[in-house]
């Protein structure tokens, strides 16, 4: 465990945030290289496989349920010096973890298909879609299990070992993708479904090493089957901070899923054309995520430690990394978009399109790392219901509109992508106000000597107070 309530705030975020990134990073080059070698199978089996992918988002908002909640209570109960309670909650957020696991794989099982044709553009798509999704649903199942060991260790300061167990998957997958998607040293190509087995067999993988690392290394929070029984007073603590967070990765989904709809006219390469334009565009948000993750069990920390000072002093080291950070990759962007999007595709129309979405998109990617910082302090705090409001405040703002201008004569792609860049704008300027707002309401409860009492509450827990054990 590393205590975050002393030292350098910036020192913290510069130490945490590069291995975050290299994780996360490898994990983005991974679903990269099986755009590239699917992209030999046609653009057809592009589209299909980036839209498949939208899928992920929604699988993403119930794995933030879990580690959102994780790193949030677990970083309270370490900022307090709560060992006991640390470990409760880590071994309750498991017990969720092989529920989630379970519904995905149910889920995915009977609602691929019926997914595919609701956004894709043509049979062959839905067909390549469909198929890249059975195949990938166990890496979602079983990412709910690594997503609760990796938030755990974060939240007591520890991201290394996830690094690197995240980088070793990702080399196997990458060194399989080719195999198992092509036939290199087979001669038995699998197509998409080799793409989704890949990376099924690499997380599979990362999950078992974690759960050695817990088992042989790990000594301050650990498995422990007594406390494996649901304890609903202890559940409801972990999703009343998750739960709202999970509804930010279903707002996205629903962001996602209107742009496909909206293009699903202009025909497959452009649908392709998009799905590499934002595969590469969460590569450049990476650092800016990298840097919240970090932020939040810092800030989490001292909310457990009732030091408002440097909660607040946490947010503004924070945005001040991210801005510049971002500001960089945007006049990249701007400047040479061939030198990201280099590589992924064969077909002049595709490429053309990925150049003109990531010119446009990246206009919005600082207040996107602003966004992100936010949502981390929000998490911190314990209290993520503002980015729920404000994620779907962007849904609604860019969906209708999208709709709307896509069945008015002279409508191109690029509107929808101009659109993107004012409600995204939008959503940094709601969300800056919203945190402004939660910082001078929950951080003058009480001093930093002042502890309140321990009472059980069926509101997020407000920092500098108690949590319930």
């Amino acid at each position: 465990m590393k205590d975050l309530t002393n030292g350098s705030i910036v020192r913290h975020i510069l130490a945490m945030a590069p291995p975050i990134m290299v994780g996360m990073v490898t994990i983005m080059i991974c679903q990269l290289v099986d755009l590239y070698f699917v992209s030999g199978l046609g653009d057809a089996a592009v589209a299909g496989v980036a839209a498949a992918g939208n899928a992920g988002f929604l699988v993403n908002g119930l794995m933030q349920v879990l580690g959102v909640g994780a790193v949030a209570l677990i970083a309270h109960a370490v900022g307090r010096k709560d060992r006991a309670d640390a470990n409760l909650i880590f071994n309750q957020a498991m017990v969720l973890s092989v529920l989630f696991g379970l519904l995905t794989l149910v889920a995915g099982a009977a609602l691929s298909r019926a997914y595919m044709r609701a956004i894709a553009a043509d049979q062959a798509t839905i067909e390549a879609g469909t198929t890249y999704l059975l195949w990938f649903m166990p890496a979602l199942a079983l990412q709910f299990a690594t997503q609760v060991m990796g938030s755990a260790l974060r939240a007591t300061g520890i991201v290394r070992p996830v690094m690197l167990v995240q980088t070793l998957a990702v080399a196997i997958n990458i060194a399989l993708a080719p195999v198992l998607i092509s036939g290199w040293g087979t001669g038995y190509a699998l197509g998409v479904a080799g793409a989704g087995l890949a990376s099924s067999i690499a997380v599979a993988v990362g999950a078992l090493m974690l759960l050695v690392y817990f088992c042989k290394v790990e000594r301050y929070v650990a498995f422990n089957a007594a406390q494996w029984r649901p304890q609903p007073r202890h559940l409801k603590r972990i999703l009343n901070v998750g739960l709202p967070a999970g509804g930010e990765f279903a707002m996205m989904f629903i962001f996602m899923a209107v742009v496909y709809y909206v293009l699903r006219d202009f025909g497959a390469a452009a649908q392709a054309g998009f799905g590499i334009g934002q595969r590469v565009l969460g590569l450049i948000n990476m650092p800016a995520l990298a840097v919240g993750l970090a932020a939040g069990p810092i800030a989490g920390q001292n909310v457990g430690a009732a030091n408002a000072a440097r909660v607040r002093e946490t947010f503004v080291k924070a945005a001040l990394i991210v801005t510049l950070v971002m500001a960089g990759f945007m006049i990249l962007a701007q400047l040479k978009p061939e030198l990201l999007l280099g590589g992924f595709s064969n077909d002049r129309e595709t490429m053309e399109i990925a150049y003109l979405f990531l010119r446009i998109i990246s206009l919005n990617i600082v207040a996107q790392g602003l966004i992100f910082t936010c949502s981390s302090m929000f998490q911190a705090l314990g209290n993520t219901k503002p980015v729920l409001l404000t994620s779907a405040t962007r849904v609604f703002t860019y969906s209708l509109p999208a709709i709307w201008l896509s069945t008015r004569p002279g409508f191109r792609m690029e509107h929808v992508w101009y659109l993107s860049v004012a409600t995204t704008t939008l959503q940094a300027g709601l969300s800056l106000w919203l945190l402004r707002r939660e910082f001078n309401k929950r951080l003058t409860l009480a001093p930093k000597e002042e502890k309140a009492p321990e009472q059980e509450s069926p509101e997020p827990i407000a920092p500098l107070a108690r949590e319930p054990v």
